[in-house]
């Protein structure tokens, strides 16, 4: 029983609307409770870098995993907002009949999720790095030429942007909902940790928080990033915005990549060194995870029986 208790699973998910993404060493399975029930989507994992080797070497990995998730979690999202539409949107247009001639349903899809994630790593840009280092910039020009101050403040103003824009979203009505389903996620993966059985009694009393989360992945690249940043410009102080966003992107596949290391390592060891490590993305998640109710947990569990790989042990981390 001791070796059950300190097993860590690979398996992880996403919270959708209204459901859960989970995915297995295997296939991955999308879980929504829609009007008329549980609607399950079970499917083959499918990883890029099992095409192509070079692509799950250490500090490569990373970057490629990261948009291999938000590819698969834009789609999963799709389908579960399919159940729940806002309003009626009418009969298409002209330009959507002829793009669904042209295209076909598939490829529109496939065009639409990668507009989608263009987008919002686009915005994740804007927001978190293009803004904090025109901020910055503008210290240095007005305020004091110190390349220490401005490094400094970018740092400062990184974290703060990123932590208002996750209080404020944490306040929606609906994601709050989906970030219930987040709570789920996470406790049905320590009671299945635990060689506990996947009941909702069980699953209940687990802790929402959980170290090898999603979100405290995204708080610990911003945090990466600032290491890295501060550094570099403070062995090579560059004074133009433009240049340090460019050195910045450069830098990004970097930053991504060291970070999923990190998380690789914080998540595969329990000792004190890693539990310290592991509190800022922790703390995080009292933003990002709520309770759930039981009807949420269901479908947590639902969809965690539906990636266990058959051979025991083949999703250990």
């Amino acid at each position: 029983m001791e070796k059950e208790k300190t097993f860590r699973t690979t398996i992880g998910g996403q919270a959708l609307i209204e459901g859960i993404l989970m995915r297995g060493p295997e296939k991955q399975a999308i879980v929504v409770r829609g009007p008329e029930g549980l609607v399950v989507k079970e499917e083959p994992l499918r990883l890029i870098r099992d095409r192509y080797p070079l692509l799950g070497l250490p500090l490569i990995r990373g970057g490629v995993t990261f948009l291999d998730s938000m590819f698969k979690g834009v789609k999963a999202l799709m389908f579960s907002a399919d159940y729940f539409p806002e309003e009626d949107l009418g009969e298409p247009s002209k330009f959507e009949r002829w793009l669904d001639r042209k295209l076909g349903n598939e490829r529109m899809e496939k065009i639409v999720i990668a507009l989608s994630v263009v987008m919002a790593v686009g915005f994740s840009l804007l927001l978190f790095m293009f803004i904090p280092t025109l901020l910055s910039g503008l210290v240095e020009t007005y305020l004091t030429d110190s390349t220490v101050v401005r490094n400094v403040v970018d740092a400062v103003l990184r974290l703060a942007i990123f932590m208002t824009y996750m209080i404020l979203v944490s306040r929606m009505k609906d994601i709050k909902r989906v970030f219930a389903y987040h709570g789920a996620e996470h406790k049905t993966i320590f009671c299945y940790e635990k060689g506990l059985p996947l009941t909702v009694e069980n699953v209940r009393v687990q802790p929402k928080h959980h170290p090898r989360c999603g979100t405290s992945f995204l708080f610990v690249v911003i945090v990466v990033a600032v290491l890295f940043h501060s550094v570099i410009f403070a062995l090579w102080p560059v004074s133009n915005a433009f240049a340090r966003i460019g050195i910045q992107l450069l830098l990004l596949p970097l930053v991504v990549g060291v970070t999923y290391e990190f998380n690789r390592y914080v998540g595969g060891h329990d000792n004190p060194l890693t539990s310290f490590l592991a509190r800022p993305g922790m703390w995080m998640q009292n933003f990002t995870t709520n309770e759930p109710d039981d009807s949420m947990i269901e479908v947590a569990i639902e969809a965690m029986k539906r990636v266990i790989p058959e051979e025991k042990g083949k999703d250990k981390w």
